[in-house]
């Protein structure tokens, strides 16, 4: 692994030179700049060809963690191997001491800014952070989804997969949940929408918290999981403090389906009172249920987390639900919920994979993205893994010291190449009655 000591800076080509990246020096990203109440939208540069030489690519996809060059050309992957010199009118990267990984996918975040009361900006966020790829997980409903792919979806750098909240709203609200009035459960909007964006709508998503759904967590379960059946997409269930047991709802899930916020520390958890974890959770992953992190400003237990791992119990992926509420802390970025599992002792391979095959193929997109291989997006982000002494909060707010974190330098984006950087921290936003998630 490249240590902090020794990573040079990456460098950016402008056409006939070299310019160092911003955020690339050898300071935290994190106190380097004047506070700010959100980041700029990333700056890009590039061309149809490209090359990133001479970075640790980790492609769990392809089983690879090497030191290789990668060459983008017309937005694609074309070729992993040894340039020792570019072609004529290549773009350089120069990624030296950095690691080379598939485009971060995140699997759950809300970026239908300006509607939903937890949207965030997706390019200054996101991407700007090194995450190419963002599944939001249902903020918008049948009522707001043309909305959100007119406004927000369509004019995004960022490559938003959207799954579509079966409540017809969306999440608009703090203080009304989208599922507590019974009439807003409508499965022939969800199937209309669905059918009318079906290039782009990728899943079905329900909140089956008590103060998402109030008395209805029983009929919005059965509505999500008929509206996803009749669509053939997955189904994305939000847990914590439910209704429902989660043995029941655990049950009712197929092979394919996502549970979100996997190792929250609240009732109805994958750990039992006597803190092992549950018979029905395991059958669940045995059977292809997808288990997801979704960090989130109140989904994520250090404790609950290695408790689970210590039984290998491990989620499929790796996830931040970045909102307004947590992407100044304690959350910040998809980087930094990748870091927390690294300090929890899961291996740099498999926080990759879980931040880059294994969404894709959450998302039935295996080769297309998630990997660097020959014919995949031209997707990438470059990293410095950094040494040291970092403070990392879960949602409970124990804290560990991680001797170790990930920092995006770069990233490449359908062969266009811009600078990253970690979440810039400031003031919490003023709290709502009921953020949560």
């Amino acid at each position: 692994m490249p240590r902090a000591a020794s990573t040079p800076a990456a460098r950016w080509p402008r056409r006939g030179r070299t310019c160092s990246a911003p955020g690339s020096s050898a300071s935290s990203p994190r106190t380097s700049r004047s506070d700010r109440s959100r980041p700029p939208a990333p700056r890009a540069q590039g061309s149809d060809r490209m090359l990133i030489r001479g970075g640790t690519v980790i492609d769990p996809a392809q089983g690879l963690h090497a030191v290789r060059d990668v060459v983008v050309r017309d937005r694609r992957v074309t070729a992993l191997g040894e340039r020792p010199t570019p072609a004529p009118g290549e773009e350089v990267v120069d990624a030296h001491g950095l690691l080379v990984v598939p485009g971060l996918i995140d699997l759950h975040v809300h970026v239908f800014y300006g509607a939903s009361h937890y949207g965030i900006e997706p390019d200054p966020h996101c991407l700007a952070t090194g995450t190419t790829t963002v599944v939001d997980a249902g903020s918008a409903g049948a009522f707001t989804f043309t909305a959100f792919r007119r406004y927000v979806i369509e004019v995004s750098q960022t490559r938003i997969l959207p799954f579509l909240n079966i409540g017809a709203t969306g999440m608009l609200s703090a203080d009304v949940g989208e599922l507590e009035d019974v009439r807003f459960i409508d499965k022939a909007r969800a199937l209309q929408t669905i059918e009318a964006h079906r290039d782009l709508i990728r899943g079905v998503k329900v909140r089956l918290s008590r103060q998402q759904v109030g008395a209805n967590a029983g009929v919005a379960l059965a509505t999500a999981l008929e509206t996803a059946a009749a669509a053939r997409l997955p189904l994305m269930v939000h847990v914590g403090d439910t209704p429902i047991p989660l043995d029941d709802i655990l049950r009712e899930l197929r092979p394919g389906d996502v549970l979100t916020h996997c190792f929250h520390g609240r009732e109805q958890g994958v750990l039992d009172a006597r803190g092992r974890v549950r018979a029905e959770a395991r059958r669940a992953v045995g059977r292809g249920v997808h288990f997801d992190v979704g960090h989130g400003v109140g989904s994520f237990s250090f404790a609950v987390a290695r408790g689970a791992l210590a039984q290998d119990l491990r989620p499929a992926t790796i996830s931040s639900d970045l909102h307004v509420y947590n992407v100044h802390g304690p959350v910040f970025d998809l980087a930094t919920t990748m870091s927390k599992f690294l300090a929890l002792g899961v291996s740099l391979d498999d926080v990759v994979r879980m931040t880059t095959a294994a969404p894709a193929q959450a998302l039935g997109v295996p080769g297309e993205l998630g990997t660097l291989a020959p014919g995949a997006a031209g997707d990438a982000t470059l990293l410095r893994l950094e040494e040291g002494a970092f403070p990392l909060a879960d949602a409970t707010r124990e804290t560990l010291v991680a001797g170790a974190r990930l920092v995006p330098v770069a990233v490449v984006k359908g062969g266009v190449a811009r600078a990253a950087s970690l979440q810039q921290p400031r003031l919490p936003p003023v709290p709502v009655s009921r953020p949560y998630g």
